[in-house]
């Protein structure tokens, strides 16, 4: 079972429970991630062609201007929360960046995708679809 956590960024709030029932992609980053910057073009791409799917991103970032300055110069409309303390990639025992999951309609977690990944693959994509 993938861990619950609710994380509040003042702007945000992210339950992971209260999207039970849909699949989830969760994706642990930050903006001064080389690796996560280059994988948030596809991760966005991804979110506008699977619209059903629910896509998390969880920055660790410190630093709220930079980023809400990103998000805003990526164009990222994606749901994103900030946990700079780090709360929830610790219940997944993530310290790797990035680090995404594949959650399934029950809350269980199906895959486990370490580093940046091309998320335009089509068996990315066959996976996400077959749950």
């Amino acid at each position: 079972m993938a861990p619950d956590f609710t994380v509040s960024d003042g702007t945000t709030t992210v339950h992971l429970a209260s999207y039970r029932g849909r699949v989830v992609l969760l994706n642990f980053w930050a903006t001064w991630c080389p690796p996560c910057v280059a994988e948030m073009p596809s991760l966005e791409q991804l979110h506008h062609d699977m619209p059903n799917l629910v896509i998390i991103a969880v920055s660790i970032d410190q630093d709220p201007v930079a980023y809400r300055d990103f998000l805003i110069r990526h164009h990222i409309d994606l749901i994103t929360v900030r946990d700079p303390s780090q709360s929830a990639p610790a219940l997944f025992h993530t310290d790797m960046w990035p680090e995404t999951y594949l959650i399934d309609r029950r809350g269980i977690i199906r895959s486990k995708f370490i580093g940046a990944q091309d998320w335009s693959d089509p068996t990315i994509r066959a996976l996400i679809k077959s749950l």
